[in-house]
């Protein structure tokens, strides 16, 4: 319960994004330091259950597993959706699926929020569609230290990233067609852990390029405004003037 209540306070910015700003749907309110989410203008508790990674992939776990849910006194579900669920071909969606989750959550008068799996999953791109995966040149993978590509789509594969904001755009357009007046669906958790995790950064021919390069001067004037609420770590090894510092390996964790 308590890491979808995080997850309402993050993410609230999705919610906006596909159905505006609303004062009979849902809306997180915030006062101070704190924040309140808010559904047909009430306070609203999440009481959260969370599938498995791949447990929303067909029409009879929804009929399996929503109902098992609602007999335990949830009131909502952490849904994962993946892309090469969504668009198992480029350019064609097929959100019959989800949409079947809609309709047997609202059944069962649960909420859902919707757990993006796009180019990354805990910093590997198993959710992402074969025909991304398969096409090295538009979608180039992370390397190794050794030059070995490897199951991860590099951050900086621009063509990927776009179409990964298509996808995702287009499932947020969905939801709002489909789900825009009764909002079964409470928000959307963009990704989960993106890039390269473990003792290292991505190597590929432009991680090597960017990562020579001088720190952005936008990324040092952010630090030194909120230098004192860096971690001590991070700010043992903070340059002000933005000059390339040499990083112990336990820090580079993902790049």
């Amino acid at each position: 319960m308590q890491r979808l209540i995080a997850i309402s306070l993050m993410c609230a910015f999705v919610f906006t994004a596909a159905y505006g700003q609303s004062e009979s749907g849902a809306r997180v309110r915030i006062d101070k330091a704190s924040g309140q989410l808010l559904v047909q203008d009430k306070p609203f508790l999440i009481l959260g259950g969370e599938l498995g990674n791949s447990s929303a992939g067909t029409f009879a776990q929804a009929d399996a597993i929503l109902p098992q849910l609602a007999r335990l006194h949830l009131n909502a579900v952490l849904v994962p959706v993946a892309w090469e669920q969504v668009e198992p071909h480029e350019g064609l969606f097929d959100f019959s699926i989800l949409d079947h989750w809609i309709d047997v959550a609202r059944q069962q008068n649960l909420h859902l929020v919707l757990l993006w799996f796009g180019s990354w999953k805990n910093a590997f791109s198993e959710y992402a569609p074969d025909w991304v995966k398969s096409d090295t040149k538009r979608s180039p993978r992370a390397m190794a230290a050794d030059s070995t590509p490897l199951e991860i789509l590099s951050t900086f594969g621009t063509d990927s990233a776009k179409c990964d904001s298509r996808a995702f755009a287009a499932l947020l357009g969905h939801v709002r067609v489909k789900d825009g007046e009764q909002q079964t669906v409470l928000m959307v958790q963009v990704e989960n852990e993106v890039g390269f995790l473990g003792p290292g950064r991505d190597r590929s021919p432009e991680a090597n390029r960017q990562f020579v390069e001088p720190v952005p001067r936008e990324l040092v004037q952010k630090l030194v405004v909120n230098r004192t609420e860096i971690s001590r770590e991070l700010a043992a090894h903070f340059n002000p003037q933005g000059a390339a510092i040499r990083f112990p390996s336990s820090l580079i964790t993902c790049v």
